[in-house]
């Protein structure tokens, strides 16, 4: 139920452009909460809000650097995510192999 829980919160947390487009700027390098918040037309309190999903999906990581919160990507942010769609990604890739297989006889069975 752990895992559940945690890709919900993930996959929850990237259904949004906003959380998405934060969580691409801080994979570029450790950002502060005032260097997140500034290209958006929204104010601090929302952009806290998009941090604190994050945070709970363990997307980000943040603390304090003197007056400063510091927000940096989870060094394992998406392993349970990838692993999650590895295991559909396997399991169409046998589906397509298959059907391949299936065309490639039906195609040797048909008259030229």
């Amino acid at each position: 139920m752990g895992q559940t829980l945690n890709l919900d919160n993930v996959f929850g947390s990237l259904a949004d452009p906003t959380r998405r487009d934060i969580l691409r700027r801080v994979a570029g390098g450790n950002l502060t909460v005032g260097e997140i918040a500034a290209p958006y037309d929204l104010s601090l309190a929302a952009v806290s809000k998009h941090l604190k999903t994050l945070e709970r999906a363990k997307l980000i990581i943040k603390w304090r650097q003197g007056k400063q919160q510091i927000v940096q990507v989870s060094p394992d942010a998406f392993k349970d995510a990838a692993e999650y769609l590895e295991w559909y990604r396997d399991l169409w890739e046998q589906r397509l192999d298959s059907l391949g297989e299936l065309l490639r006889k039906e195609q040797e069975r048909s008259p030229k």
